[in-house]
């Protein structure tokens, strides 16, 4: 599968490769899905939600280019898996705070990182995180795994400058992963590229109802 993703040109640089090689899928979605793990398509891990494809878990990762010890913020922790990625390439001198807004889900993603030794460099938060993570803030990257119907203005706030944040934007139909830089003056850009297909982003600066799930 990955060697395909390369082929088609979705995984481009060596660290991205690298972290999708090392990364075990598997522990990341319910056991009785574990022979679909290396299938690139989206499963279904509970409570409505899914682990993305592993194409746009690659995409959405080189769009971002994190690198070796970046502070990254990831709202949506799903199953963990893309903190998981994350993780592998940020490195020991990195972290990854990630951000969940079903407290089963905290739980589902806190053991696959244990299992897959990743539970120092990621830290799970239970909460809204379309008002991000102020405690850690600034961070190097942003990225949001579900669809938002605009760029929460907390998580633009919580960007360092020449920091990069990456997030689905449109309906609940279709989205483009939408790409937001701030320069060095504090200068934002916004840029639409991928069209694509995310679970909607519930919270204050989400989608109406979020707040009630916590």
């Amino acid at each position: 599968m990955i060697n395909e993703l390369v082929r088609v040109g979705v995984l481009r640089s060596e660290k991205v490769i690298k972290a999708m090689y090392k990364v075990p899928r598997e522990l990341f979605i319910p056991p009785s899905l574990r022979d679909y793990a290396y299938v690139d398509t989206p499963l279904p891990i509970g409570y409505g939600q899914t682990i993305s494809a592993p194409h746009m878990v690659a995409l959405m990762t080189e769009v971002l280019d994190p690198r070796e010890g970046d502070k990254v913020l990831e709202v949506g922790t799903g199953s963990g898996y893309q903190a998981a990625i994350l993780a592998e390439i940020v490195g020991d001198s990195g972290h990854v705070y990630t951000i969940e807004i079903i407290k089963e889900l905290v739980e589902f993603a806190r053991e696959n990182l244990r299992k897959a030794g990743y539970s120092s460099r990621v830290t799970v938060i239970h909460g809204d995180g379309t008002l991000g993570y102020e405690a850690e803030a600034p961070y190097d990257r942003i990225i949001v795994t579900a669809a938002a119907p605009e760029i929460p203005k907390p998580l633009i706030d919580q960007l360092k400058p020449g920091g990069r944040l990456v997030i689905p934007v449109g309906d609940l139909y279709i989205q483009y992963l939408t790409i937001v830089t701030k320069d060095l003056n504090n200068n934002i850009k916004i840029e639409r590229d991928t069209p694509c297909i995310f679970v909607p982003l519930v919270g204050r600066h989400g989608w109406r109802g979020g707040r009630d799930i916590i």
